[in-house]
């Protein structure tokens, strides 16, 4: 199983799932992501899973709630093992859905539950190389909740957390104080989430998948 996530902490909470399991943190950088997905997937085929945490569009979503999308026999298998989870849509960008109002446009526009900054590139991935593609996230913010500045900072582009550019953020601003505070809890529980939901797929053994068990939605 070849993941797609964001940050090096979603990538070393996701490789728990076993060692079948090649974890790629894109920091960010979608063409980097890119590359290192086509790579992945030309060296070690097998299903190409976007993980990690997400933007909420449903304004029915809260922070720690799951969401699947991807090729049907795929997010079957995942609803079975986690059966909490919400199946719709998900959006992909290239740069963050920050604010309540991108939140709603994104929502109009396409009808999608949450958005990532990995799914899209994941499944362009899968498609190119014929193998099975699903996205699992989990939610870390609200449909109407817009990010404060200093969250929109915190990646590097290696997927790390950019200390740094937080603390100038939060000095050049301490307003935000309070909001980032709720952010980091939310995202917080977002990753706890995240965790026990691949637990339970490692203990499965979900990343073993046989491949030609798993028509695809082209």
């Amino acid at each position: 199983m070849i993941v797609a996530c964001g940050l090096r902490s979603e990538a070393r909470l996701i490789a728990r799932a076993g060692k079948g399991v090649i974890a790629v943190a894109g920091g960010g950088d979608s063409a980097r992501l890119e590359a290192e997905l086509d790579r992945a997937a030309r060296e070690t085929p097998g299903l190409i899973l976007s993980s990690g945490v997400a933007g909420a569009l449903d304004p029915a979503l809260a922070p720690g709630d799951l969401v699947i999308d991807g090729d049907a026999a795929v997010v079957a298998r995942l609803h079975a093992a986690l059966p909490d989870a919400l199946i719709a849509p998900i959006a992909g960008c290239d740069a963050p859905a920050a604010t309540a109002a991108q939140k709603r446009a994104l929502r109009a526009s396409g009808g999608a539950a949450a958005v990532d900054m990995e799914s899209h590139v994941a499944r362009r991935v899968a498609r190119r190389h014929g193998l099975p593609y699903a996205a699992l996230r989990a939610i870390s913010d609200a449909a109407d909740e817009t990010l404060p500045p200093a969250a929109l900072v915190g990646m590097r582009g290696d997927g790390g957390v950019a200390l740094g550019a937080v603390l100038h953020s939060v000095l050049r601003r301490p307003a935000q104080i309070p909001a980032l505070i709720r952010t980091a809890r939310s995202a917080g529980r977002a990753m706890r989430r995240l965790g026990r939901a691949h637990d339970v797929l490692g203990r499965l053994g979900i990343s073993g998948l046989d491949l030609g068990e798993l028509p695809l939605d082209m």
